[in-house]
């Protein structure tokens, strides 16, 4: 060991203790933790945590704003949400501001009633709700009056 130098000091201390079989924090960092170091470590870790919950929750919001305005491609909605956060903000604006679009349906596989159960049972489904009870044919046909509601129970 040359004298002054603390290079090599603690060096030969750390090659001793690694020897004997034991490494103390001392030998690594060259000081102490104290309790102070170990506050400021969870301290970091919180913000973190933080800082990923807010994420996920703002990555998620375009998702349950379609869902809460029944959009029809809420799902897609939620989707885009959360993929398009994360590469650019593009995306995610883009799913944000498609949540709030109005959008009518035309969909030649379905009358506009049928759509809008679809569109229930879909928006349950992905909320987690037990799935509306869905009419029949016979409960759902056209009113046999002009002017008179047909009785949906």
């Amino acid at each position: 060991m040359r004298p002054g130098c603390r290079y090599f000091a603690i060096r030969d201390t750390i090659g001793l203790t690694i020897a004997q079989g034991k490494i103390h924090m001392l030998d690594m960092l060259g000081f102490e933790l104290t309790a102070w170091d170990y506050a400021t470590f969870a301290t970091l870790f919180l913000a973190v945590a933080a800082f990923l919950v807010i994420l996920v929750w703002f990555a998620g919001l375009p998702g349950r704003i379609a869902l809460s305005r029944n959009h029809p491609e809420a799902e897609a909605v939620k989707i885009m949400g959360y993929a398009g956060l994360l590469p650019t903000i593009y995306p995610w604006v883009q799913a944000f501001i498609w949540a709030f679009k109005p959008t009518d349906v035309v969909d030649i596989r379905r009358f506009p009633r049928e759509q809008a159960r679809a569109t229930e049972i879909e928006n349950a489904r992905l909320s987690g709700k037990p799935t509306p009870n869905v009419a029949t044919p016979e409960t759902d046909s056209a009113p046999s009056k002009p002017g008179a509601e047909a009785s949906n129970p």
